[in-house]
């Protein structure tokens, strides 16, 4: 079955794509898909999936604690205090992306961030969660959406409130990662767990 579960060397079938490197195949088993809450986590996911647009998330996922450290953990209220000097620190870090753009968008938007009540991030991307009844597992990797009607609607809430570089196959992104959605496949040992 082309693009469908496929064993890994235990034996457990898996999505496809997280039995190409050890990363994927611990992220795809241990986290990828399952809920996530907070809104300092929620932000880290957030800069995370935007500075993955255009590149592989293993480019990301390998240089993640680089990304922690340099932003402060993610931390919303830290990030947002963050000066001209940070910006000019993270260009020069090379264990992070170096987008200017992308580092520019994570500071703007911890500012934004910084100003909300706690738990209004985790509140809003949440109410954007579907319903799980409405949607069928997939079997294959082509069932699997890239943006949907809720991704759509996340990415224009995001960017009406002031946030930037979220668009909707970002926001889709995040669903999946953060367990909005279970788009593990149907046959996939990690379909249905939670952390």
């Amino acid at each position: 079955m082309s693009g469908g579960a496929e064993a890994a060397a235990d034996g457990g079938l898996r999505c496809p794509w997280g039995l190409s490197t050890e990363d994927y195949l611990t992220y795809h088993d241990t986290e990828w898909g399952r809920p996530v809450h907070g809104d300092d986590a929620l932000f880290e996911r957030l800069c995370l999936e935007a500075f993955q647009s255009g590149l592989s998330w293993l480019t990301i996922l390998r240089r993640r604690e680089g990304f922690r450290g340099a932003f402060a953990g993610f931390s919303i209220l830290a990030v947002a205090k963050f000066t001209d000097a940070d910006r000019e620190r993270l260009l020069a870090d090379a264990g992070i992306i170096r987008n200017r753009a992308k580092i520019d968008a994570t500071m703007a938007n911890a500012k934004v961030l910084a100003d909300w009540p706690t738990g209004e991030l985790d509140e809003l991307i949440w109410s954007y969660a579907p319903d799980p009844a409405t949607r069928p597992a997939p079997r294959t990797l082509g069932d699997v959406p890239a943006v949907t009607a809720e991704s759509t609607a996340l990415s224009k809430d995001l960017k009406k409130r002031g946030l930037r570089f979220i668009g909707p196959t970002t926001a889709y992104a995040l669903m999946q990662a953060c367990g909005l959605v279970d788009d593990h496949l149907a046959d996939c040992v990690a379909r249905g767990t939670e952390a």
